[in-house]
């Protein structure tokens, strides 16, 4: 199998530009550093194609190598013939070769494996040949032996049946043409166990749905509510067809071995190949339907990382709670720490009059801008009470002070780590949470990649996919997003730093010491004095970092390294050099330069690639600037709507919080999200809500249904 060219013709891409990747994944090169830096050799494949590929690359590898067991264990048998070889040879997927091999499998003992031991495999081998001339009961005669329980002539056809049944069960063209059958003619039905019970699998308590139709998102709840003991699933299949479909292939004419056969097909349908199909079959949906949840859950894990920070501003935390209070912390516009403390405006203390007046004085005594409100268990009760405090501040010291609502998903998981205990030994866990919700909002990517990212809360069934490849999907989200916006390696976390391409936790944890011991670094190739990190390493990381003060102006941007001189040069050419980069009125003046530049012809000059030269230029005209900060930022709230404000058609702004396969939960100001069906994103057909919505973006929407008993609110983008 030419791995290189299956991969080139999956993807869609040269089959060359797959042969240069591979040499650099094999060569220990990252994924972030490929998509950035060598645009040249790859011919400018996205990170997203790119991460695919080495997953294909895996996957195709394995199969490579379990074909050559597989081939090995068939001929230490005796039994690999031409035919097997090229039966492998054409496989496309590990099922297809686990078909392949299953007659050759070591079995536990079965009714066939019994028949072959007492010597019943020539029988059957004649049975199968429907050979007329043959006189079956006398020839079966032969095969009688007491010793080995084959007492009559019935048991020994009996015996030679069974064989012929595992036989077709096991025969994998059989079963591959059973299974095109099923997934085009099967329905999966699902009951329910306790009828007269709620539960939130209410919809599947009688249903039904053609196999391939079923959505990733119905796969996994009915999979859920199976194992929640709500469901009773079967998979209905046509079965007249698949007994016809053998039939045709096995019974050579009519003879007096017909009966025989039919009864032996029936047999080997029901008893060996029908619940081996139904498992296979559940399988496969469940494990498209995780491709499809694990890349959802990806895709908004991404936009929740790559939010637009607001810098420059203090912040108050609030962890809304009823019973334990409200946690507070103040944050400065640099993230540090300045106060903490515990407030009780909810129930059961309703201490409202003391809460306020906490509040009013740490605005008046930090210049509070803002505050970041939780969105967990008494958030909208919260948000009332701090409306009403912005009101008073307003009116009582004119200062404008707003809130957005913050996930708080994760945070929990967060105070209670051995990462916070680092950062805050002194502070009580119960109030690092609320310290985790403003960092949030000051900066979202900094602050979420020190919580294990299943638990940042966006998706479905989290919980119920693999999670191996759940954690390994979300760790190249992560990492994609860090190195995307680069990290300030005088200021980032080790947290931080460990997601950035060639750095790991140890290594990352050497740069902040030396930075405790050393001070700040000051230059790119100071780090190669780090401890582990080699000159492999550096090549990997050092364009993703960032050193704001610094002796090199290029440091601030995404030029590597490796480009410096080039990047000079081409300064040089236009007139200026690298410390004018640091300069706004140069910098305006150098970009109207960029902009009229013949890339193709300075490229050749230069002898340097123009994908990296297009990349340099765009780095120079927006040195140190935070990709993010062109994204939408929060909605910035100063009072609160309930959902008894609301009326059909009324039309607001909202932070899209989930997308899922069938809409997305919009939040609009009310307690619950609102939820925008996916016919209602958009006057045309969406196929996939991801290619209208991303979690963090900012929509307008209009109010089409209002369900005040069960506090629920439909919302259409059809404005």
């Amino acid at each position: 199998m030419n791995i290189e060219k299956r991969i080139a013709e999956e993807l869609n891409i040269k089959e060359i530009q797959v042969q240069k990747t591979v040499e650099l994944i094999d060569g220990g090169n990252t994924i972030p550093f490929i998509a950035r830096y060598r645009k040249e050799v790859t011919g400018g494949l996205s990170d997203e194609v790119l991460r695919e590929l080495g997953e294909r690359l895996t996957y195709l590898r394995n199969l490579s190598d379990r074909k050559e067991e597989v081939t090995k264990s068939i001929e230490a048998q005796g039994k690999l013939t031409e035919e097997i070889k090229k039966e492998l040879e054409n496989a496309i997927t590990l099922a297809e070769v686990e078909d392949i091999y299953r007659p050759y499998k070591q079995k536990k003992r079965t009714r066939a494996t019994q028949a072959k031991e007492k010597g019943l495999e020539p029988l059957a081998k004649i049975i199968y040949e429907q050979n007329e001339t043959v006189n079956l009961e006398e020839i079966a005669k032969e095969y009688i032996n007491k010793e080995k329980e084959v007492n009559t002539v019935e048991d020994a056809i009996a015996g030679a049946l069974d064989i012929i049944a595992e036989n077709i069960s096991d025969n994998p063209e059989f079963r591959k043409q059973i299974k095109r059958i099923c997934y085009r003619e099967s329905t999966l039905n699902t009951k329910a166990t306790k009828p007269e019970e709620k539960s939130n699998y209410e919809m599947y308590y009688e249903f039904a749905e053609n196999v391939n139709r079923l959505p990733s998102h119905r796969i996994l709840a009915i999979n859920r509510g199976e194992k929640e003991e709500y469901l009773k699933v079967k998979i209905e299949k046509p079965e007249d067809k698949i007994i016809y479909l053998l039939e045709k292939r096995i019974i050579k004419k009519e003879s007096k071995f017909k009966s025989d056969l039919q009864n032996t097909i029936g047999d080997a349908w029901k008893r060996l190949i029908e619940s081996s199909i139904d498992r296979e079959i559940r399988a496969d949906l469940t494990e498209k339907a995780e491709i499809q949840a694990i890349k959802v859950f990806g895709k908004n894990a991404k936009q929740l990382l790559l939010g637009a920070p607001l810098k420059g501003l203090t912040v108050i935390g609030f962890d809304p709670a009823y019973r334990t209070g409200c946690k507070i912390a103040v944050i400065d516009e640099t993230g540090k720490v300045l106060d903490t403390t515990t407030i009780y405006p909810t129930e059961p203390q309703n201490d409202v009059e003391g809460a306020k007046k906490v509040l009013i004085n740490l605005i008046a005594k930090y210049n509070v801008d803002m505050f970041a409100i939780g969105n967990g268990t008494a958030s909208r009760e919260s948000e009332q009470f701090v409306a009403e405090t912005i009101k008073e501040v307003k009116e009582k010291y004119k200062k404008d002070v707003h809130y957005a609502i913050v996930s708080e998903a994760g945070a929990s998981v967060y105070s209670a780590s051995k990462l916070a205990t680092e950062e805050y030994p002194n502070i009580n866990v119960s109030l690092r949470g609320a310290i985790s919700i403003a960092r949030r909002l000051q900066d979202p990517l900094a602050e979420l990649v020190k919580i294990d990212p299943k638990a940042i809360g966006v998706g479905q069934y989290q919980h119920d996919v693999n999670q191996k490849k759940l954690e390994e999907s979300l760790t190249w989200v992560v990492e994609d997003a860090v190195n995307k916006v680069g990290v300030d390696v005088n200021t980032a976390t080790p947290s931080l730093l460990s997601y950035v391409a060639g750095l790991n936790k140890t290594i990352s944890k050497n740069i902040v010491t030396y930075r405790d011991e050393f001070g700040k670094i000051k230059e790119r190739k100071e780090l190669l004095k780090v401890p582990k990190l080699g000159k492999v390493a550096f090549e990997q990381c050092a364009g993703f970092i960032r050193i704001y003060d610094g002796s090199n102006p290029l440091e601030i941007t995404g030029v590597h390294p490796e480009s410096y001189e080039k990047t000079e040069k081409l300064l040089e050419n236009l007139g200026y050099n690298k410390e004018d980069i640091k300069n706004k009125e140069k910098v305006g003046e150098l970009k109207e330069k960029l902009s009229k530049l013949n890339v193709e012809k300075t490229a050749k000059e230069l002898k340097i690639g123009e994908m990296t030269l297009k990349d340099i230029i765009g780095e120079l005209t927006k040195p140190g600037r935070d990709p993010r900060e062109d994204l939408p930022k929060p909605i910035l709230r100063n009072d609160v709507l309930k959902i008894e404000d609301l009326k059909d058609g009324m039309i607001l702004s909202g932070t899209v919080r989930n997308v899922i396969d069938f809409g997305a939960f919009i939040d609009i100001g009310i307690k619950h999200d609102g939820l925008v069906h996916i016919s209602e994103m958009s006057e045309s057909f969406v196929k996939n809500p991801l290619d209208i919505v991303s979690v963090g973006d900012i929509v307008k929407v209009k109010i089409i249904e209002i369900d005040l008993e069960r506090q629920k609110v439909k919302l259409s983008m059809k404005i």
